[in-house]
């Protein structure tokens, strides 16, 4: 375009070059002065004419492409990156043109793949188990994926753009980011939530590096299960120790009193062996009861799953407590609704009923009524052992199938129990597929109601 315009105003220039050379005055003499003199002013009208139209045409030839090509650059600056100019071939604002489209093509591609990139990052982000918050350097909130909303407790709060300390009023959570911003090393904490829900969250918060820091990426822990196993397996520690302490400290002293000459003496003699032998069975049947709970939790335990009836098993069980249940004066029933054929292992069905029933021996005092109710709903057969002993305050119930826990220490203890039997129970319902819950009241009674699969016909 600039060559034609080069060309086309050198030849109008050419032209009036030479009309001005063939009428310069003095180059023509005679009586056709004047008419000269007229046709060099109507050639110069003229060609002054011819330039001014000649110029109006090319500046619009090159303002329409100049306009197109500031069109297509605002719109790229306005985020468009599918500006595209089209301009005729073969001049300089062509090849611009060409270049400006190569340009926006190429930053579309870098575009989509950084909001694609951008896109996965959050994916990952918000399906994370730990929270997470992005942070720049004022503790303004950059971004804060759903599991981080969830534990801060933030509800339909939208926690993007505004600080940190006006979402969060705790003051560990924010001392931490704090250090973590001031610090070039990664800081890490552990606290304690007091939301609308007890947690245990351990902080890791690290600064963005450069200098100066441009912000902080906090990450949040939620703790309070591995705190909870935590305790329960000091706990676990604690009462095993206690309960193998109590029987081997009175085998113990009665070792050393017949040491010390109680053994030449028969009445005192067989008095201290029976209760070496009482003790002796109490720490037999706590080694086993912990045992056969470890095999159990840890999935060792190897079960023979085949069609079982309860009744036939019910019966049994019943049979073997009977004695003692005759010399407590208490009535022993069995009330079957449906005989009910479960999907299960014999032993571990046995065991639950065993416990279940030494409980309910143990627990309805003389005279009372305990009774085995077996029955099926749909596709569940359930054994329900029911008593009319001194039941369970509400208080303690959620925790009676927990390791060691009992209600009275002093009495399970004195009835040689080891703490252990209903966290069996619910272990091996677990286990079995099914599961077991209780129902009690305080001087009414307790009920125990395990719900098993039914075998398929």
């Amino acid at each position: 375009m600039f060559r034609r315009l080069f060309a086309a105003f050198s030849l109008l220039a050419i032209g009036m070059l030479l009309g001005a050379v063939i009428v310069l005055p003095g180059s023509h003499a005679g009586p056709h002065r004047d008419a000269l003199w007229i046709g060099t002013l109507v050639l110069t009208v003229i060609g002054l004419s011819a330039s001014a139209v000649l110029s109006y045409w090319l500046t619009s030839q090159m303002k329409r492409p100049i306009a197109d090509l500031v069109e297509a650059v605002e719109e790229l600056s306005a985020g468009s990156t599918q500006a595209r100019v089209f301009l005729a071939d073969g001049d300089e604002l062509t090849r611009l043109g060409e270049s400006f489209n190569r340009m926006s093509e190429r930053l579309g591609r870098q575009i989509g793949e950084l909001e694609q990139d951008r896109q996965q990052l959050r994916t990952i982000l918000s399906g994370m188990v730990e929270g997470v918050i992005a942070l720049d350097a004022e503790q303004r909130i950059l971004f804060m994926n759903a599991r981080a909303v969830e534990l801060l407790e933030l509800g339909d709060l939208s926690p993007v753009e505004k600080h940190l300390w006006e979402v969060v009023r705790h003051r560990h959570l924010l001392d931490a980011v704090a250090k973590a911003l001031n610090s070039s090393q990664p800081y890490r904490e552990e606290i304690n939530w007091t939301g609308d829900t007890l947690r245990s969250l351990t902080v890791h918060a690290a600064r963005l590096p450069g200098p100066p820091p441009r912000g902080a990426v906090v990450v949040l822990h939620d703790t309070t299960e591995l705190r909870r196993l935590e305790r329960l397996r000091q706990d676990f520690v604690a009462n095993v120790s206690h309960e193998l302490k109590t029987p081997l400290s009175v085998i113990k002293v009665c070792v050393e009193t017949l040491q010390d000459g109680a053994a030449a003496d028969p009445v005192h003699r067989d008095r201290f062996l029976d209760q070496i032998a009482r003790q002796a069975d109490r720490l037999h049947s706590l080694i086993l009861d912990v045992l056969s709970l470890a095999r159990i939790e840890s999935g060792q335990e190897l079960f023979d799953l085949k069609p079982v009836s309860l009744v036939a098993l019910a019966v049994e069980c019943i049979e073997r407590h009977r004695p003692r249940a005759v010399a407590r004066q208490q009535e022993l029933l069995m009330q079957v609704e449906e005989e009910p054929v479960v999907w299960a292992d014999e032993e571990a069905v046995d065991t639950i009923l065993e416990n279940l029933l030494d409980n309910a021996v143990k627990y309805t005092q003389e005279g009372g009524v305990i009774r085995v109710r077996l029955s099926t709903e749909g596709v569940i057969g359930r054994l329900e052992v029911i008593d009319t002993g001194i039941g369970i305050p509400g208080s303690d119930l959620p925790r009676i199938f927990e390791r060691f826990y009992r209600v009275d220490r002093a009495r399970s203890r004195e009835m040689g129990g080891t703490g252990l039997g209903l966290s069996i129970v619910k272990h091996l319902a677990q286990a079995l597929h099914g599961n077991v819950k209780a129902t009690s009241e305080v001087n009414v009674g307790t009920t125990f109601s395990v719900s098993l699969p039914l075998a398929d016909p």
